[in-house]
């Protein structure tokens, strides 16, 4: 069992780190991008790459023995058992439209188990982080889901309405439209940030990677809420992810599991 002490030593080294990743993004937001495509046809920019160096270098100055695994760069192994899972800008699409709904995540696994996350938004002003045991935080503030337990009073995000056909997730994703109150397209990770910190009550993501989902599951689990795949199983790698705050947990995939 890790010490909180050392728990909060890696979360405060986390925050940082993403801040410093944050500030290279906002250098070239909103500007003349040269946009590439990667093999999955998804974009990267000189952003994405930067950023990611900046945070392994911070790492392995900090801690030589531990890995890291990251979206641009691949994999390092790690000496230590500590494992650190870099997106250094997750919402691109976003970023390169010049929305500022992105965000660098970084978390930090040991023995299976994510124990430390970090959301930074930079050109929104708001991080958001966690560590098993310690809580959730908001811009240094305590972060907690919202109290709604009915889902006709939920508000619902998600961040393609054409993502969830491809995946067999249609019906379910129509069924939550029509049980909820509210839904708006306010996606990737700040989707899942804005139920961690009550402002919406489910996020539904029918494909990820395991480097999109690291930091939010100790960031939703920390704030009270539930980050699983859609099975309902807690996890980094079911490769799909649904947030809840916790109490619309079981009707939402009440209704996941009848549209299947």
């Amino acid at each position: 069992m890790v010490g909180k002490d050392r728990l909060q030593e890696l979360l405060d080294f986390a925050v940082e780190a993403a801040r410093q990743a944050g500030q290279i993004t906002l250098e070239y937001f909103q500007t003349a991008l040269r946009l590439e495509r990667k093999p999955d046809r998804t974009f990267v920019t000189a952003a994405d790459r930067k950023a990611e160096e900046r945070l392994r270098a911070l790492i392995r100055q900090a801690y030589p023995d531990h890995g890291i695994l990251g979206e641009e760069f691949g994999e390092e192994p790690s000496k230590s058992g500590w494992t650190w899972i870099i997106d250094p800008l997750d919402g691109t699409a976003s970023f390169i439209h010049g929305v500022p709904l992105f965000g660098v995540l970084l978390g930090l696994e040991t023995n299976g188990e994510v124990v430390v996350g970090v959301a930074n938004f930079p050109s929104l002003g708001e991080l958001v982080s966690a560590a098993k045991g310690i809580g959730c935080f908001w811009n240094g503030r305590r972060a907690a889901v919202s109290v709604v337990e009915n889902l006709e009073e939920a508000l619902l995000l998600y961040t393609d309405s054409a993502s969830f056909a491809p995946h067999g997730r249609e019906g379910a994703f129509r069924r939550l439209l029509a049980a909820t109150q509210m839904n708006r397209s306010w996606g990737d990770c700040y989707g899942h940030i804005l139920v961690a910190t009550g402002r919406a009550e489910v996020m539904l993501d029918p494909v990820m990677e395991v480097w999109d989902c690291a930091a939010l599951l100790p960031i939703l689990q920390e704030a009270g809420g539930t980050f699983t795949d859609w099975g309902g199983r807690p996890s980094i790698r079911g490769r799909n992810a649904i947030s809840t705050n916790g109490k619309l947990f079981e009707q939402v995939m009440r209704i996941v599991a009848e549209s299947d």
